[in-house]
């Protein structure tokens, strides 16, 4: 239930003017009266929605393995940035990182400040990062993130179905052996992506070789590093293989042509985000295009529209993806004929 002006007059036995000058820190209320209005607001969960002034970007820190050298998150944050300037409000931008000794600190700053709204960037959180985040004085919206035990309002990506349509992409380019390069970090995303490679597998009535299952690192260097190790104690190929996003699939493909393997015609590699960087690799990368600024733009209107709105119920947003075809699959269709 909203905490009303007038609730809290009753309480603190002050009239609502006065109650009112005090929570908006206007002039003419003593220090003691002020300091006993505000008590009783924060301990019944008023919320100054009138006041916002700023939309507070949080991106969440666990280690880096995915947002420090990604082009992904650039983008995410230029349409955040954006949407939030044609809203006419300022865009605050700040990281958190939860192995930062002053983390609870600084996350108890971004969570009482009740002039602002949370856009939360989720990439990195497991399931236990998003408890301290419902103590939230403002209405807060996850990007790129969800959780399964509280209820935030989030925008993400379609990941299960975008991914099982990359592996399904495969399979209709003649391809029955499938492998998998998944990412050492198991962030959310890449579990939902893995659901849709194993959906579709067991779909095709495509069997699943453990052999075919190459686990390696986050990064360029390191995806590149951990495939060489897996190529040189691998006996045998797949014909192709989904990659778990763009930046572990280029370094995927660094690893195979250094071993001898031409792509695509000894194998093909899919990715999954569109980065820039994948249009350029050799041969260019097949891959799932995310909507990235627009996922950024659709979290600031969506917080901003269920403030103005005082919505009670939370929204959980799936953002779907366009495959883009590129040199990176081979059509073993034709190559039979």
């Amino acid at each position: 239930m909203k905490v009303s002006v007038r609730k809290i007059s009753e309480i603190t036995g002050f009239s609502p003017a006065t109650v009112s000058n005090a929570l908006n820190h206007k002039r003419g209320v003593n220090k003691e009266t002020a300091e006993a209005i505000l008590k009783v607001a924060d301990e019944l969960g008023y919320r100054a929605e009138e006041k916002i002034k700023k939309i507070r970007f949080v991106i969440f820190r666990r280690n880096g393995l995915i947002i420090d050298d990604s082009t992904f998150h650039s983008s995410v944050i230029e349409g955040v940035e954006r949407q939030a300037k044609l809203m006419g409000y300022e865009t605050l931008f700040c990281y958190v990182d939860i192995n930062n000794p002053e983390y609870n600190v600084q996350l108890d700053e971004i969570l009482m400040d009740t002039e602002s709204v949370i856009v939360l960037l989720g990439t990195e959180m497991m399931e236990e990062d998003y408890g301290p985040f419902v103590r939230a004085r403002n209405r807060l919206i996850l990007l790129d993130g969800w959780s399964d035990r509280y209820s935030f309002d989030g925008v993400l990506i379609s990941n299960t179905d975008s991914a099982a349509k990359a592996v399904e992409y495969l399979a209709d380019h003649g391809h029955r052996e499938i492998g998998y390069i998944r990412g050492d970090f198991r962030i959310q995303a890449f579990r939902y992506r893995e659901i849709g490679y194993y959906r579709v597998m067991e779909k095709r009535g495509l069997s699943v070789c453990p052999e075919y299952i190459a686990t390696v690192g986050t990064k360029v260097e390191s995806a590149y590093e951990k495939m060489c190790e897996y190529l040189h104690n691998v006996k045998t190929l797949p014909t192709a293989f989904f990659a778990d996003n763009d930046t572990i699939a280029i370094g995927a493909m660094r690893a195979l042509k250094e071993f001898g393997y031409k792509i695509p015609r000894d194998v093909s590699i899919v990715g999954f985000d569109n980065v820039s960087f994948g249009a350029m690799a050799e041969p260019a990368l097949t891959t799932v295009h995310v909507y990235k600024q627009e996922m950024g733009e659709t979290a600031v209107r969506e917080l901003l529209f269920s403030i103005e709105n005082k919505n009670k119920i939370h929204l959980k947003i799936q953002v779907c993806t366009d495959f883009v075809e590129r040199d990176s699959v081979c059509d073993l269709n034709k190559n039979n004929k």
